[in-house]
């Protein structure tokens, strides 16, 4: 499936610097941003310097000297998004914020949760949870012909079911799809609905507004295109989902206060979605990650990490053998193929051995859209704003050679 643009990537002066940036460039061709980006030099100097200071004098008095620093975590992060700081929580992961925000909504046997076929596996893995331990029932709205949700059918939905949750995947994690989570959300507004987004992919690759999108609530993780530490992630939690009294299911110390013996009291702000232990180092990586992202801009992100996948993409598509999986009227960062006559671990591991990074992906993990594509495995490249037009060739190169030897 070839795609065509009339712009080209943008030159960016800077690049040279950005790599130089990236000690990772050194040493391999990294198109697995869509697992964990390169860290950036600013990155792990925060981290580390922290680390540092913890071995000095103690981590408790560490997270005390840099109090300030963690705050701005909060502030960077609601800046990325277009959110305020008391709407920001720190998670472990984007599946530990996703899992807490849903343990917030009481269902209750009967209650509907609407979602689309493209979703990320642990997402759907969490609503079967819930359908088995609780009896709620999971719809799916269907797909447009050429590919992603048809919002017209899921608004349909909407009215007829009123489901107790509405939850989109922006870009599921087997596939460059990109889904319409604004339009999406729009209709939410209209029927009065909660909506989750799982944002884990684009956050980063995409500018992010959480008041276009119309979500109540948004996960995300900090160690793919935001390019930060893994064990990170966050829960952006609307002002009208706090005021509603939503809290997750099992509350610490450091989201309430204990205010009678048998009485407590949420905190006011997202932080009632957090727990009293910190990874500090790890905070103080993602805020100088989400700050970096804002630093070379967003909106230039935009144009140029789609742009190389594009280039990509059509340039695998055109090889014997290699076929492009990716499917939508919207395109994004992960390049997904099915590559004849290998099966998947060898030819990842060929590729390891020419140190280019990818992934895998399983039918386990999409059933719908693999089903649909007919694939039990393919291979994803996900290059991010300081890859190269020539790590793009190499990576070509590598695969054509590959699928020439079978």
């Amino acid at each position: 499936m070839r795609e065509h643009s009339s712009a080209t990537a943008p030159e960016w002066e800077s690049l040279s610097a950005l790599r130089a940036d990236t000690p990772g460039c050194e040493h391999v061709i990294h198109f697995n941003n869509a697992g964990c980006g390169l860290l950036a030099a600013p990155v792990l100097q925060a981290m580390q310097d922290h680390l540092d200071l913890e071995a000095r004098i103690g981590g408790y008095e560490a997270a005390a000297a840099h109090a300030d620093e963690v705050r701005e975590f909060y502030a960077e992060l609601a800046a990325l998004i277009g959110s305020g700081p008391d709407n920001i929580a720190f998670a472990g992961s984007a599946t530990h914020a996703y899992a807490t925000a849903l343990s917030a909504i009481p269902f209750q046997r009967g209650d509907v949760i609407l979602t689309t076929r493209n979703d990320f596996i642990s997402n759907q893995l969490a609503f079967l949870s819930l359908r088995r331990r609780f009896g709620v029932e999971i719809v799916h709205a269907p797909d447009l012909p050429e590919g992603g949700v048809d919002v017209d059918a899921m608004a349909l939905l909407m009215k007829e079911h009123r489901p107790r949750l509405v939850a989109a995947t922006h870009i599921p994690t087997n596939s460059g799809l990109v889904q319409p989570v604004a339009e999406i959300g729009r209709h939410c507004r209209e029927f009065d609905l909660l909506y989750l987004v799982d944002a884990c992919q684009s956050v980063g690759q995409y500018p992010i507004d959480v008041e276009e999108i119309g979500c109540d609530l948004l996960t995300g993780t900090c160690r793919k295109f935001l390019r930060g530490p893994r064990g990170s992630g966050f829960l952006f939690v609307s002002d009208r989902f706090l005021r509603a009294g939503y809290e997750p299911l099992f509350i610490d110390m450091h989201g309430a206060d204990w205010t009678a013996p048998g009485d407590y009291q949420p905190s006011r702000t997202a932080s009632r979605f957090e727990e009293w232990e910190f990874p500090y180092a790890t905070v103080l990586g993602c805020a100088a990650a989400v700050r970096y992202a804002r630093e070379v801009g967003v909106e230039a992100i935009s144009r140029r990490t789609p742009d190389l996948a594009r280039r990509l993409r059509n340039d695998l598509d055109a090889l014997p053998g290699v076929r492009a999986l990716d499917r939508g009227n919207q395109l994004g960062a992960l390049v997904t193929i099915a590559v004849d006559g290998w099966e998947a671990a060898p030819f990842k591991a060929a590729l390891d051995a020419r140190s280019i990074n990818s992934a895998l992906s399983f039918r386990w993990f999409a059933q719908f859209d693999f089903g649909d594509k007919d694939v039990d495995w393919c291979l994803r490249l996900s290059p991010h704003y300081y890859n190269t037009e020539d790590e793009i060739a190499e990576v070509v190169a590598a695969v054509a050679e590959l699928r020439a030897a079978r």
